[in-house]
């Protein structure tokens, strides 16, 4: 026998590793939950800028979970909700559910979006815009029918905003308003109140009235300002409500001193002013 013969027998296995396969799409999975995120987001951003209060508590109310104790929950009188949370006579009026062709008012499905709302308060708005402006022409001469002076009006000068009518009283050179450094009132001061309170008499809004001054001198040991703006829209308070303007009616009465000229001179004496805002209802 040969003295090979009882060898061992040696079996090599080649492992064959593939050097370029792809390592799955786990990634693509992941980028897609990425890309849906940032969708969702933007359209929570596009949501929240062209929506009213109403509108996103609707659609809050929309996505809030259907249980017992939701107010907008789709039950009924029974236990989880009802019998039959796709019947009319059980769904809860959220505005989605409605399947009767002619539901009865009772049970008539409504969506509470605001939209109703919102479209009343627009026309309510443009309505008391409408007063106001007309108030405004009497003030203004706007409509040829002026109620004021013509020495009184060329102190006047009116604005519709959105706190409401101002109208702003000013001195002008030579004719102040009230007598240098008091609060009493000049002959056209006390023409302007009686004309101001008869207008304002058309109307049951609030009043607010704002006080503001020139500036003075840094070097005076005690700036009056403050008490005199404060002083002075005072006592057009009592002017008006001496005219016939009911108290109840008066808002507020604020003093600003010279925080806040109109005239690029701080000192002008454009900057005595008054301001008499008839305030809007809704504001």
């Amino acid at each position: 026998m040969s003295a090979t013969s009882n060898a061992p027998v040696i079996i090599k296995r080649k492992k064959v590793v593939g050097g370029d396969g792809h390592h799955g799409g786990a990634w693509k999975v992941a980028y897609a939950d990425f890309v849906t995120a940032m969708m969702a987001f933007f359209m929570l951003m596009w949501l929240l800028n062209a929506t009213t209060e109403k509108q996103r508590k609707g659609i809050a109310d929309y996505f809030n979970p259907t249980i017992p104790i939701n107010r907008m929950s789709g039950g009924g009188d029974g236990s989880f909700g009802g019998e039959d949370i796709m019947a009319e006579n059980h769904m809860v009026r959220s505005g989605i559910g409605a399947s009767q062709q002619n539901p009865t008012e009772e049970h008539l499905a409504r969506g509470d979006t605001g939209i109703a709302e919102a479209e009343e308060n627009e026309n309510g708005h443009e309505e008391e815009t409408r007063t106001l402006q007309e108030i405004e022409e009497q003030l203004s001469a706007l409509s040829g029918e002026s109620m004021a002076s013509e020495e009184a009006a060329r102190h006047i000068v009116t604005r519709v905003t959105d706190e409401g009518l101002i109208v702003e009283v000013f001195d002008l050179p030579g004719e102040p308003l009230f007598h240098e450094g008091t609060d009493q009132p000049t002959e056209i001061m006390s023409e302007i109140a009686m004309i101001v309170s008869a207008v304002f008499a058309v109307v049951i809004n609030d009043v607010a009235v704002n006080g503001y001054t020139r500036s003075h001198a840094v070097v005076l040991a005690e700036n009056p300002v403050w008490n005199l703006s404060s002083d002075r829209a005072d006592m057009v308070r009592r002017m008006l409500e001496g005219s016939g303007l009911p108290p109840e009616r008066m808002e507020r009465v604020t003093g600003y001193a010279d925080r806040k000229p109109v005239a690029e001179n701080p000192m002008a004496a454009r900057n005595n002013r008054i301001e008499l805002i008839l305030l809007r209802e809704n504001i």
